[in-house]
């Protein structure tokens, strides 16, 4: 339910109020909103007078805001934010059939990327927008109605759909070694390539395989495609997902540090939040994740 309509403000007083807060002064805001000096003063007044409440510290040379005018200044602008990036969704798709959603960039670009073709031919009026993540955030604080989520179920306030475990293999140059380990433990005798956001992948790995292995160190990377790239270089030994470390044995950049099956670190998800369960393009992206698992299981 919409509140009261005493407090909703205009857009315009909004733009005006957002645009000082931003550029610091009245003339500054005028000439970035096309507007003169003092119709931008009207509009914060009509704005003071409809809020009841001090926006403008006037006693000074340089217009400034109130600590309540700055922080109604940032709410303002995270709701224009928002009503922008709407509008730019209802242009690229007047039939409303369209959502973000926010990929893990290994899984998103080499696993759901490829399989997308299929999902616009079954469903040309709905168009995703892709967006990529590294580290946990806040749909609180973007524009995604859905995003992949690695590891556990310990993403508060969503919405749950398992996807598949994170298999891994150990990966490396083929420069780097004569023949792939013998055993779990002979690994350490290579430098280790970790990932920034999983920073102890390797040591549930050696957990895994009963090698106590405390306080790895070794490079650090913000990404699996820079990881993978430390790789081929010959920089050291990663875990790599399996469909992205296929793909590169296949090219043979890569080889197999050790061989044997690939071992599970965590599960991939899909999450959204419960507002939007019921939205008809996340619901028909669902449905069609959920045909593509079962394909391929």
């Amino acid at each position: 339910m919409i509140a009261p309509r005493r407090f909703l403000p205009s857009i315009p007083s909004l733009l005006a109020l957002e645009a000082v807060d931003r550029l610091g002064s009245a003339s500054a805001a005028a000439e970035d909103l096309s507007l003169t000096q003092s119709a931008v003063s009207r509009q914060l007044k009509q704005l003071e007078e409809q809020m009841g409440v001090d926006l403008i510290a006037r006693d000074q040379m340089r217009m400034q805001l109130t600590p309540a005018g700055a922080g109604f200044a940032r709410e303002a602008r995270a709701i224009l934010t928002r009503l922008a990036q709407a509008s730019v969704k209802l242009r690229a798709n007047p039939d409303g059939g369209s959502f973000t959603l926010s990929i893990l960039p290994s899984f998103g670009l080499h696993w759901l990327a490829p399989r997308l073709r299929d999902f616009a031919a079954q469903h040309p009026g709905i168009t995703v927008n892709l967006h990529t993540h590294n580290l946990p955030f806040s749909f609180d604080a973007g524009s995604a109605q859905a995003a992949i989520h690695y590891g556990v179920r310990d993403w508060p306030g969503v919405e749950y759909m398992p996807l598949m475990p994170k298999h891994v293999l150990p990966v490396c140059a083929p420069g780097l070694m004569a023949a792939p380990a013998q055993s779990p433990a002979a690994l350490l005798e290579f430098p280790l390539l970790h990932l920034e956001t999983h920073p102890d992948c390797w040591e549930q790995w050696f957990t895994l395989h009963d090698v106590a292995a405390p306080k790895l160190k070794g490079m650090l990377f913000d990404q699996s495609s820079a990881m993978t790239q430390g790789a081929v270089h010959g920089l050291g030994v990663a875990l790599l997902p399996d469909f992205l470390a296929e793909n590169e044995i296949a090219q043979g950049r890569l080889m197999l540090a050790m061989q044997g099956p690939a071992v599970s670190l965590g599960e991939y998800f899909l999450v959204w939040p419960a507002e939007h369960a019921e939205d008809y393009p996340l619901i028909k992206f669902r449905e069609w994740l959920a045909a593509q698992l079962q394909q391929e299981a």
